[in-house]
C-alpha cells in the first residue's frame, strides 16, 4: 500500500522519493511542489553551456550568486 503523498511532508517526500527512486507517482507529488519563484537555469547541452553550469554552481558555493 502507497503512503499518502498529500499528507507527507516536503521532507518525508523527498525521502520516500530517493528511497523508492523507481516510484513515478512519488517523484511527480514531490515535483508538483517546486517553488514557481526559485530561479531555473536553462543552459544548452554543449561544451560551452557545461561551463556555464560549472561555473553557477561554483558561484553558489561560494556565495557569489
Amino acid at each position: 500500500m502507497k503512503p499518502d503523498f498529500a499528507t507527507m511532508s516536503k521532507a518525508e517526500l523527498r525521502a520516500y522519493a530517493l528511497e523508492h527512486k523507481e516510484d513515478l507517482e512519488a517523484l511527480r507529488a514531490l515535483m508538483s511542489r517546486r517553488d514557481p519563484k526559485a530561479i531555473r537555469y536553462n543552459f544548452p547541452n554543449t561544451e560551452e553551456g557545461r561551463e556555464q553550469i560549472k561555473a553557477a554552481i561554483k558561484g553558489k558555493i561560494e556565495g557569489s550568486l
